[in-house]
């Protein structure tokens, strides 16, 4: 918790510094990146430190998953933001020995990031008693839309890696972000769906209802992630 509250302080540190500093909010070189990657990292962190405690995971395997998720959530935040001092792009940058090793490093940390929280999501399927209905539909719900923000993470790096070993660097720049409205909507879905399934449990509602409120809110949330996929594709 500490260290995604870290990274969330990053991340406003670098709004304060882009309101002082100007330049552009969007492109490869902009203050954007370490703002938005701070909080976001943050967020995610935080949040999936506490949605672990809702899975069926051993004590074990839970604290290695989030201590390589920590680990790597300050990576890639860390390389991030390093680079915008630097004042070069952080993704796909292979100008450099130095830009191509931190380049290399980040997509590394993001396969990283796919394993671990994959392995979540698969333990999020299985059935825990201790967990109410309500809790266990929001979490694997949570963890279905963070998948597709994951799935869609990787296409926009996958998009820009061909670009760029076609030659076409500022292409690759450029293109990159392609899915960057519904990536954004569809990780925090863990955050939100989890955090209405607790809200929930604090009224007089009775389980059965208390799980058909999480369902349309799930409902609703793929109807979100679909007007954002479609706004990606169209814009």
């Amino acid at each position: 918790m500490a260290v995604g509250a870290a990274l969330i302080v990053s991340g406003l540190f670098h709004l304060v510094v882009f309101a002082v500093d100007g330049g552009p909010w969007d492109g490869p070189v902009s203050w954007r990146k370490p703002v938005t990657f701070g909080l976001s990292f943050g967020l995610t962190l935080i949040t999936v430190t506490w949605v672990a405690t809702h899975l069926a995971l051993g004590e074990r395997a839970r604290a290695v998953l989030l201590g390589v998720l920590t680990a790597d959530c300050v990576v890639e935040v860390g390389g991030i933001t390093l680079q915008a001092w630097r004042g070069v792009p952080s993704h796909l940058n292979r100008e450099t020995s130095f830009d191509s090793a931190v380049s290399t490093v980040l997509a590394a940390g993001g396969g990283v990031l796919i394993v671990v929280l994959t392995a979540m999501a698969v333990a999020a399927l299985r059935p825990n008693p201790r967990v109410t209905p309500s809790m266990l539909l929001a979490v694997r719900a949570g963890f279905a839309t963070l998948m597709a923000g994951l799935a869609t993470g990787a296409a926009m790096i996958a998009r820009g890696v061909i670009e760029a070993s076609a030659g076409h660097q500022q292409e690759a720049y450029r293109v990159a972000g392609f899915l960057k409205p519904v990536h954004a909507v569809s990780l925090h879905g863990v955050l939100v769906l989890p955090a209405l399934a607790a809200v929930l449990s604090l009224t007089g509602w009775h389980e059965a209802r208390r799980t058909r409120a999480v369902a349309a809110a799930s409902a609703a949330y793929a109807l979100a992630i679909a007007a954002a996929l479609a706004y990606s594709l169209l814009r």
